[in-house]
């Protein structure tokens, strides 16, 4: 991997000049100019320095974004099928490395989702078909096909359908928790 022209392109998206660069690593504008041709390397300590000036860490740095997959078909979703907690379909495989989880939930009539426990982070839902009454901590919501919500899990929360057709929902949760 070229360390420098990758540090390049990070601080001409960020719109920086290298002597912006330098100033908030406390560097010279010739050492940035170098290193950007690759005429020198920095040590380890300094890389870190600049990496957290440009907004990024050392695994963002050298992950091999060309790799990652960003576009999911049938057959790399995960489902699960429980008698009493519904049909859940991980719509991204390994889903648990990112930032967020989505899945898509299926509940018969009579089903609900295993509670969850509280939690840091967000949860989104947004009701494709049917309806399901949202339960979270000692309060219940009704949600029903084309509406959606949006919770901080602070409490103990969970989907039920008491329809009688089948609720669909798209549920995201960052941190994932599912």
């Amino acid at each position: 991997m070229e360390i420098g022209p990758k540090i390049k392109r990070l601080r001409t998206q960020l719109g920086l000049t290298q002597e912006e660069l330098a100033n908030r690593c406390e560097l010279s504008k010739g050492f940035i100019s170098q290193l950007e041709r690759d005429l020198t390397s920095p040590s380890i300590a300094t890389l870190i320095d600049i990496l957290e000036c440009l907004g990024t860490s050392p695994r963002a740095f050298f992950s091999d974004d060309s790799e990652r997959k960003c576009v999911f078909a049938r057959d790399d979703m995960f489902e699960l099928d429980d008698e009493e907690h519904g049909h859940i379909t991980w719509l991204v495989p390994n889903a648990q490395k990112n930032a967020m989880e989505p899945i898509l939930v299926a509940l018969s009539s009579g089903q609900s989702t295993q509670e969850q426990n509280p939690h840091e982070g967000e949860e989104f839902g947004y009701v494709l078909s049917g309806s399901v009454l949202l339960h979270v901590g000692g309060a219940k919501y009704r949600v029903k096909a084309g509406e959606s919500f949006c919770i901080h899990p602070s409490a103990a929360h969970w989907l039920e359908n008491t329809g009688k057709t089948t609720a669909k929902v798209l549920w995201i949760a960052t941190p994932p928790s599912f």
